[in-house]
């Protein structure tokens, strides 16, 4: 049985991003969420390709801690599309993140960009 995504079709999606990050070719899907996550996590909205970039550089498809196969998003700008989340160390910003974005016509849609929490009781 084939599970989706698989390790290259990830490797793909996330030189896919890295590569849209490159170009300038990003938008964010919900922007005072994403303001209001950036503002926690300490960086400013200007830096968000500069965070993009450091993220993605750092992510294998190891990382994938999404959906198999991958759910589809109902927000309208991207209605349909594939959505990959993502844990990474982000090096500018100290902490482990959580990253879920979309590529449609050759844009990264930021889903989802926050602190990356632990789900369980075991917490300090």
């Amino acid at each position: 049985m084939d599970i989706r995504p698989s390790h290259k079709e990830l490797t793909n999606k996330i030189r896919q991003a890295a590569q849209a990050v490159s170009d300038d070719r990003v938008d964010i899907v919900d922007p005072p969420v994403i303001a209001m996550d950036a503002i926690e996590l300490g960086y400013q909205i200007p830096d968000l390709l500069n965070v993009l970039s450091d993220m993605l550089s750092g992510l294998s498809p190891n990382n994938y801690i999404g959906y198999r196969p991958p759910e589809k998003s109902y927000e309208e700008k991207i209605k349909g599309s594939e959505l990959f989340a993502f844990r990474a160390r982000s090096k500018i910003l100290s902490c482990d993140v959580y990253l879920k974005f979309a590529l449609r016509e050759e844009v990264m849609w930021v889903v989802s960009l926050h602190e990356f929490e632990e789900k369980g009781g075991n917490q300090p």
